[in-house]
């Protein structure tokens, strides 16, 4: 999959809420009551990367779940990672 060009990440991002761009990445953070509920959601995001084939970067810390999507194979930002985004946004909203 190739590189998205740095008009169609700019366009991508606009159409994302709470995402934004860490050099050659994507990032978000999302926090919940407990402590929990931040490793249901980063279980329920890795289940969710793992059929997709496409993993982020996932750190918890105590309530709170730093995700960082990159497609290291491309040195950057590809339509995966942005698919993977939505999907973590989707999944925390059912939370």
């Amino acid at each position: 999959m190739a590189r998205l060009s740095a008009a169609a990440i700019t366009e991508q991002l606009a159409s994302l809420s709470a995402w934004i761009r860490d050099g050659q990445a994507i990032q978000r953070e999302f926090t919940f009551p407990s402590f929990l509920e931040a490793v249901a959601f980063a279980n329920r995001v890795a289940m969710e990367a793992e059929r997709a084939d496409h993993h982020p970067d996932i750190v918890i810390r105590f309530r709170r779940v730093m995700l960082v999507y990159v497609t290291h194979s491309e040195s950057g930002l590809t339509q995966k990672d942005f698919d993977g985004a939505r999907m973590a946004d989707r999944v925390a909203e059912a939370q």
